[in-house]
Formats: C-alpha cells, structure tokens, sequence
C-alpha cells in the first residue's frame, strides 16, 4: 500500500465558498434579545411565576395579573404568582369563585 501524498490544498481549512465567510461575520453582528436569567433575580418590573420558575416580564403589575390570571383559566392547577421586583414581594394569582 502506498500512501499518496497529502496535497497542500487538502490542508487548508479555507472554506471552498467564498460567501461563506461573509455569512459568518453576519451572524456574529446580528443581536439577539436577552431572556431572563435563571440565577439572576430581576431589578425591576414585574415577572409572571409560574410554579416557582420566573417566566416572562411586564412593565405594569396590571398586565401581569391579567397574564397570570388567564393563564390560571386554561390550566387551574398550577401555582401563579406575580414577583414585584421592586418590593420584592409575590402576590399569588387566584380565580374568583364562581357563585352558587
């Protein structure tokens, strides 16, 4: 068995297209948007819990009850609270009971 030599264009990690480069330079620029963080608590607004987990963020306490509020309607089983992130507090989501 005889090895052929390993011709100099074989080495090269050059890409054979050369858009490719350009393409990757683009994804780099690109910004993608910044989600909340699991080991950070947040500084400010208002964040929808969902059974202990911080999902999603409102600027009003208003949109986040009525987030939390419809998210409880469709699955009634799950812990909804709403974090204010300024007093540090929760404030559990409950459904109104209806009348009998």
């Amino acid at each position: 068995m005889s090895k052929a030599p390993i011709s100099e264009d074989s080495k090269s990690q050059e890409p054979k297209n050369p858009d490719a480069k350009n393409h990757d330079i683009k994804l780099h620029e690109t910004k993608r948007p910044e989600n909340l963080r699991a080991n950070a608590m947040p500084t400010d607004g208002f964040v929808l819990s969902v059974d202990g987990k911080l999902k999603m963020r409102y600027e009003s306490a208003s949109d986040a009850v009525a987030a939390g509020t419809k998210l409880k309607q469709s699955y009634p089983v799950i812990q909804v609270a709403v974090y204010d992130a300024n007093a540090r507090t929760y404030r559990p989501v409950e459904l109104e009971a209806p009348d009998k």
